[in-house]
């Protein structure tokens, strides 16, 4: 684990740590325990399929709670994993997890608009927390949520698990080594085919919406290959079913970003089609990955030679994911994918919605 987490920090070029820092260190005693006690808040699909499964083979932590408003599934999981009585709660006792020893970290799996108040809930309850992506809503949101901790002097980690898988390490490091040199233009698409139409996402007071959920995934694709952050956007929305994306909830977006060197990218997302790509065109050569961002399966090549791929089976991402943000807790270390790093996808994610309705261009600050 620990080389893992040593390259995403150590393998930067001028400008790219603002993409990848941490937080600054927290004030923490090392907690007194082998492994950290992981306490899932929400237990729709991702929770279920995803994260309890990668908890059994996590070596760091392992899942000592759950929180849900369904009793049902509170009982269902009690008995799956053998959750004691005590470490399940429901929303409305959520705070007296602050109580509760077994508990070291809160991980908020629910709706985009219900993030901010929950993370900071687990914060002044004294836990740990790791948040799904897209951290927030709103980029104010993100900032109060990384305020809390900081002020409770908790960790804070984003739930970015293609941080942590090795085919997205190794094409970081080749590009930041060089190997195709300057990097000129970028193109990242990430979609899928949705066709519901009462879930989350599609609904915008919940934080529904394209952008926020696939396009956070190509917006880390055009930032990590470039090492970058934009400082410019123009963007286009459509959608094919309006009776469903209304009232500026988006089903396709496309996005043009200028970097500071005068590198490009361009980054689509949608519900409406499936698309999972990174090209990166570089001044000595080129470098695709596909899949860009699925569960596993990526492959890579660059140089037009040269392969990139490291095969493991889900829910392996999930798993390397939540030991490499245990570890960083328990030795008192930074977190790779910290609060800034979805702080500054949220304020582009605001800038692509800002241009892509007023048809001009939009500066990034």
């Amino acid at each position: 684990m620990t080389s893992r987490r040593n390259f995403l920090h150590t393998a930067t070029l001028s400008g790219v740590a603002a993409t990848i820092a941490p937080n600054a260190l927290w004030s923490a005693t090392r907690p007194a325990k082998d492994k950290l006690g992981v306490a899932l808040v929400g237990l729709g699909y991702y929770s279920t399929d995803l994260l309890a499964p990668a908890l059994q083979k996590t070596k760091n932590c392992y899942l000592a709670g759950i929180v849900t408003g369904t009793p049902e599934k509170a009982e269902k999981w009690k008995k799956q994993y053998n959750i004691p009585d005590k470490n399940i709660y429901s929303y409305q006792t959520f705070d007296q997890i602050a109580n509760n020893p077994d508990i070291d970290v809160v991980y908020v799996v629910l709706p985009p608009s219900m993030h901010e108040e929950y993370v900071i809930r687990a914060a002044k309850a004294g836990k740990h927390v790791w948040v799904e992506k897209p951290m927030a809503v709103t980029a104010k949101e993100c900032q109060n949520m990384i305020d809390a901790c900081a002020k409770n002097k908790r960790s804070l980690a984003v739930g970015y698990r293609l941080h942590h898988e090795p085919n997205t390490q190794e094409y970081v490091k080749v590009l930041r080594d060089g190997k195709i040199g300057k990097i000129l233009m970028v193109s990242c698409s990430a979609g899928y085919y949705d066709a519901r139409t009462t879930h989350w996402k599609q609904k915008k007071e919940m934080g529904g919406g394209v952008m926020y959920d696939m396009g956070v995934y190509v917006l880390q694709g055009a930032r990590l290959a470039t090492g970058e952050e934009p400082i410019a956007v123009t963007a286009q929305q459509y959608t094919t079913r309006p009776d469903v994306y209304k009232n500026g909830l988006d089903e396709t977006t496309m996005a043009q970003l200028l970097f500071p060197s005068g590198a490009r990218a361009a980054v689509q997302t949608s519900y409406g089609m499936n698309m999972n790509f990174l090209d990166v065109i570089g001044s000595k050569g080129t470098m695709r990955i596909e899949p860009y961002s699925a569960y596993n399966g990526q492959k890579g090549l660059w140089g037009g030679k040269n392969t990139i791929e490291h095969p493991y089976e889900v829910p392996s991402q999930q798993t390397m994911q939540m030991d490499d943000d245990a570890a960083a807790i328990m030795a008192n270390k930074p977190v790779l994918a910290p609060g800034e790093e979805g702080l500054r996808d949220i304020k582009i994610v605001e800038a692509i919605y800002a241009a892509a309705h007023s048809g001009r261009e939009v500066k990034i600050s």
